[in-house]
Parts: structure tokens; sequence; C-alpha cells
């Protein structure tokens, strides 16, 4: 394994504490006060985070960029069209990229929040029109999915989806009745690590995160494969009458 070429010594017991503090007081008068501590323990240790860590996978050869800027999720929820009308999100998110950005599709995504901290590699909720191309890789061929996902299981970190349809979507009936017919189903391919809050804090955390990459890299490289394919799909997804999901990160 390579050794990551910026050093980073993990989050302070401060950024933990300023999260559980939050999750009791989601209001600007706790929040506003507390700024500069989210500031200071969270999203500063959180840029060095990504940047270390895409040091580490550039290392490895894995193709994955850390953008201080721009891979970093607000901590200001979106309540416009949300019934929950909490203004904070009690943890800090990141994710990098091929390009850096939040929207490329395929994605390390690095998950801080006291007793839930985790990493995860995939595709969640990807537009139709690359949900439909992983879809058709899948019936296209079912062995090599099946086995691809037999390692991940295997490995401790299963390949899953939040949602999924009941039955197989049109122009996918082929699946219907094989071994396959669930996953093309799924709305998305994930898959997870739990980190501790002590490895939160550990030097160790860019090791960790490297050994789940690496271990997650067929997951994305097939998904790539599917997105960058040149043909397009034969069955075209109508837009949804609905938003898709907007990560609550």
């Amino acid at each position: 394994m390579a050794t990551a070429s910026v050093e980073f010594p993990g989050f302070r017991p401060a950024a933990l504490r300023f999260f559980k503090g939050l999750r009791e007081h989601n209001d600007p008068v706790w929040f506003k006060p507390r700024k500069a501590v989210y500031e200071a323990e969270v999203l500063m240790p959180l840029r060095q985070l990504i940047v270390a860590v895409g040091a580490a996978l550039e290392d490895s050869g894995l193709k994955l960029v850390g953008d201080p800027r721009r891979g970093i999720f607000r901590i200001y929820r979106d309540v416009r069209f949300s019934a929950d009308k909490r203004l904070y999100k009690t943890h800090a998110g990141a994710v990098l990229t091929r390009s850096g950005m939040k929207r490329d599709p395929g994605l390390l995504y690095l998950h801080l929040e006291p007793g839930q901290s985790m990493v995860a590699a995939g595709f969640w909720h990807p537009e139709p029109l690359l949900l439909a191309r992983l879809r058709r890789a899948i019936q296209d061929d079912p062995d090599g999915f099946l086995a691809m996902a037999g390692q991940f299981a295997a490995s401790g970190h299963p390949i899953a989806s939040d949602e999924r349809l009941s039955r197989p979507p049109r122009g996918f009936e082929a699946a219907k009745g094989t071994p396959v017919e669930g996953y093309v189903c799924w709305k998305s391919f994930t898959a997870r690590a739990p980190l501790s809050d002590a490895e939160m804090q550990s030097p160790a955390l860019v090791g960790r995160i490297l050994g789940f990459a690496q271990t997650a890299w067929p997951l994305l490289e097939w998904g790539w494969e599917a997105a960058d394919a040149e043909a397009p799909p034969p069955l075209l997804i109508r837009a949804p009458m609905r938003p898709l999901p907007k990560p609550d990160f």
C-alpha cells in the first residue's frame, strides 16, 4: 500500500463534540456563535483530509480528485421542500470524483458524524440515462456482475441500494426470473465501510480510507465503463415527474 504524500493527523475531539451539540440545538442561536468552531474543527480538517486522500489515491494509481473547494457539502440544509425544517446537517460530507466536482458520476464519499462516520463508494441515484446504462450492463453480463457482487459481499462491503422498484422497468423484462432481476430494479449501486470515532481521530484514517477505495475500485470502474459508453442504451427513460432526491449529506 502506498503511503500518502500529504499528512492528516485525524479530526480533533472538538469536531465530534460540535456535532453532538448541534444535534441537541439545531438552531441559529446555538450555531452562529459556534460557526468559528465549525470552520476550525470540521471544515478546515475536512479540506485537509480530502487533499490527503486524493494524494494517497494518486500514489496508488487510483485517479480520483479531492478538491477542497468543490468537493465538500454545505452544512446548511435545503428546507424549501422538506417537512424537516432543521436548518443544519448534523454531519459533514465530502466526495472525491474523477473531476473533483460533486456531480461527477462515480464517487468516493467521506462522512463525519459521531458514532456514524463512514466511507462509501459507487453511484448514488444516478441520472436516468446512466441508470439505464448500469441496468443494461447488468442484464448484458449477469455473470460478471454477480461475480463482482459476490466479491464485495465476501469482503464485508456488499453492494446495496437504498431504493428499488418492485419489478424490472420497461425494457428490462428479460431479467425477470433471472438471478439479476432484483439488481436491475435498484436505483443506486454503492458499498460502504463504517468508521469509528477513534478511527476518525487517528492519523491512520487516510490509510483506512485508501484500503476501502482499493476494495471498492471494481465497482467504480464497472460504472464508469457504462457511463463512458458511446452508444446510447436502446431504451430512453422519460424524465421523472418529480425531482430526483438530493443527497442529505
